[in-house]
């Protein structure tokens, strides 16, 4: 272990850098991280294993953040390990720097999540120390990794706290070490102003270890990393009781720590002296920005121990691959995040089904050949259907990680970040299902696997009015419009942020789960039919025509020099067959196309996307969702008949009788629209 002083004097470091960076952005959040050094100094000195010189070792240790506003006290032990420069530091909030308010996910650089929305970091790592445990169940102690995580006051408070603290008891993932920064203080209040809840007591309820110690103490944060590594049935919560703004003074020495007005505004800004404060952690205040020479010497220090600790890990593992070639092969694979090789045309569907039946068929081939696939549900696993691939499998259970399936319970937000950390922890393709009503309980975790480009499949069934008897409460009516922004909303590498899929009968369910699987750079939506749906026409191999799906829109059938073109997706697709019959009884000529993605066809070249759409086309448009769904490729000249209203309660064909959605209104309202 290195000395004592020398390693209160690196926390001091990150300190005075992180104090700095705030400090020249005029902007940040200093306090948090100035209590919480110790313990970041002391894991990243002490404990973490990782490569410095293959930061993407898939056998490291993981380190997830939850508090992202703590990013100074990120940066700053990063720079101590190499990863950033001072110059970087400097940087801290800029345009078109390194160093952003908020941690980006950047494994190169040690950032292994994208982190601000509280308590969604720390759900990321359950979900990575269950990924890891997945592995481990398949590859053996190759993946023998510990995954720490970080959260803080405001973490521990939001309500997916609940969630991760439940899912990851009950599963005793005694590879989960959370630090929780307990300081007492907030943005705008002590802790005591708005919960008397005893932490501890309510994490040892769930099944974890607690251990609470002076989170400033070198020793007691040592004593408490050690035996937290050596319990071996539960996941463990260190409570570091931390002092905010630890070492703050101001200009007549009087001490400014623990106070709510160091949380979120540069130090000076709260009455603080900078340059006080900077010398009385050790500091230069007229070169605030220096990495002492000492704590310099001792992340070389653990470097090289590092490198000793690897080449064990890498012979181990050289080893391993030696005596298990097929699996070491298996991990390449799966680690490459490459898409998996599925003969698609050879999957046989049930004609005239649900889409979400159509989607259940899928799972159960995906369940069989591709072994490292794993698939969620909270608690709807028989009615959305990823039953098709819990049937080919187990769920997880305390103790047996065998299986490829996590039963969430009802946590739909928990659920999205747990498989979000799966995938960010990588060697895993992770799905997971819901209600398609409850995607809005999703919604943050899904912003946030777009922002971070993680191909999660979020699988949404029932989803429509045709729910039905269900009543308004549980019929999605702006759940499309809402998700398919996600669609026009570009990620930082200028490509849609989201590929968002309802597609039109069971074959078209098949192309579209294929899509999904060779999406590897943004989620995929799914959004499926609880009721049965009648198949497209084909003039020849229907899975071939539907393969055209790929384009976002295509031609399903049509006539020559057609006068009006009928554009849907997911079961209106069908409905306008049954219109287009009666239009034709009437000599009308009629285009019909299935539009699963819209923010893919506009991705299409322009020639393309006229060939389907000739522009000044009378276009018609029918979506059991809002009207706005299809204004932009109706456009002008076009209709939309939508649903502007909440749903109703009633058997789904009186709901489509009366709202509208028939072959009898379709040819209504293309002849008003040809008139």
């Amino acid at each position: 272990m290195n000395d004592i002083n020398l390693m209160n004097k690196a926390a001091d470091n990150i300190r005075i850098l992180a104090a700095s960076m705030v400090e020249k952005a005029k902007s940040g959040h200093p306090g948090g991280a100035m209590g919480g050094a110790d313990f970041v100094n002391v894991l990243f000195s002490e404990f973490l294993v990782y490569d410095p010189k293959n930061p993407t070792w898939e056998g490291r240790d993981r380190y997830f953040q939850d508090p992202g506003h703590m990013s100074p006290m990120l940066y700053s032990v990063l720079a101590l390990t190499g990863k950033f420069t001072v110059d970087e530091l400097k940087e801290f909030r800029q345009w078109g720097s390194v160093t952003p308010g908020h941690p980006e996910v950047n494994v190169m650089r040690g950032i292994e999540n994208t982190s601000g929305p509280l308590g969604q970091g720390h759900t990321y790592a359950v979900g990575a120390a269950i990924a890891a445990k997945f592995l481990k169940a398949r590859l053996g102690d190759v993946m023998n990794q510990t995954i720490y995580t970080y959260i803080s006051d405001g973490g521990i408070q939001e309500e997916i706290s609940q969630g991760a603290g439940r899912i990851a008891g009950t599963l005793g993932l005694d590879n989960l070490i959370m630090f929780y920064d307990a300081n007492n203080i907030q943005l705008s209040t002590t802790v005591g102003e708005v919960t008397a809840e005893n932490v501890a007591m309510k994490y040892e309820a769930w099944g974890w270890k607690v251990i609470t110690i002076n989170g400033n103490d070198v020793t007691e944060i040592r004593r408490a990393l050690t035996e937290a590594k050596a319990e071996t049935s539960r996941p463990t919560l260190i409570i570091g009781n931390t002092i905010m703004g630890k070492g703050a003074v101001g200009a007549d020495k009087s001490s400014y720590e623990n106070k709510v007005s160091t949380h979120g505004q540069p130090l000076s800004a709260a009455g603080v002296s900078i340059a006080d404060t900077i010398r009385n952690l050790g500091g230069n205040p007229e070169d605030p920005f220096q990495i002492f020479p000492e704590v310099a010497e001792l992340y070389t220090k653990r470097a090289k121990e590092l490198e000793a600790i690897v080449a064990e890990r890498y012979a181990a593992k050289a080893e391993w691959a030696k005596a298990n070639p097929e699996l070491a092969a298996k991990m390449e694979l799966w680690f490459s995040g490459k898409a998996p090789v599925i003969d698609w045309k050879a999957i046989e569907q049930k004609p005239n089904q649900a889409t979400r039946a159509a989607s259940a068929t899928v799972l159960g081939v995906l369940a069989t050949q591709v072994e490292n696939m794993i698939v969620s549900s909270a608690d709807l696993s028989n009615s959305d259907k990823t039953d098709g691939f819990l049937k080919k499998t187990h769920a997880f259970v305390k103790g047996d990680f065998s299986g490829a399936f996590l039963q969430a319970g009802v946590a739909e937000l928990t659920m999205a970040c747990v498989c979000i950390g799966m995938s960010l922890h990588g060697g895993v393709i992770v799905a997971c299902g819901t209600f398609f009503v409850f995607s809005d309980y999703m919604k943050p975790a899904i912003r946030m696997a777009a922002l971070m480009e993680q191909p999660v499949k979020f699988i949404w069934s029932h989803d429509a009015f045709r729910v039905g008897e269900d009543g308004p409460t549980h019929e999605p009516v702006e759940q499309e419009a809402q998700i398919r922004l996600m669609e026009k909303l570009k990620n930082h590498k200028g490509h849609n942020s989201m590929l968002v899929l309802r597609p039109a009968d069971v074959t078209e369910t098949t192309i579209a789960w294929k899509m999904a699987m060779e999406n590897t750079a943004t989620p995929t939506a799914l959004i499926l039919s609880r009721q049965n749906i009648t198949d497209l026409p084909a003039k020849g191999n229907r899975y071939d025509e539907a393969l055209q799906a790929e384009k976002g829109a295509y031609i399903v059938e049509g006539d020559e020099n057609p006068d009006v073109i009928m554009v849907a997706s997911g079961s209106e697709v069908s409905t306008l067959e049954e219109g287009a019959a009666l239009l034709r009884a009437d000599g009308i000529k009629v285009r019909i196309v299935s539009v699963p993605s819209e923010g893919l066809f506009r991705s299409q070249s322009k020639e393309y996307q006229e060939s389907v759409i000739p522009a000044g086309s009378k276009v018609f448009g029918l979506t059991a969702g809002l009207p706005v769904n299809l204004e932009g490729l109706v456009g002008a000249n076009g209709k939309v008949w939508g649903l502007e209203s909440f749903g109703f309660s009633a058997p789904y064909k009186v709901l489509d009788e009366k709202l509208g959605f028939t072959g009898q209104n379709v040819y209504n309202q293309v002849k008003e629209l040809l008139n």
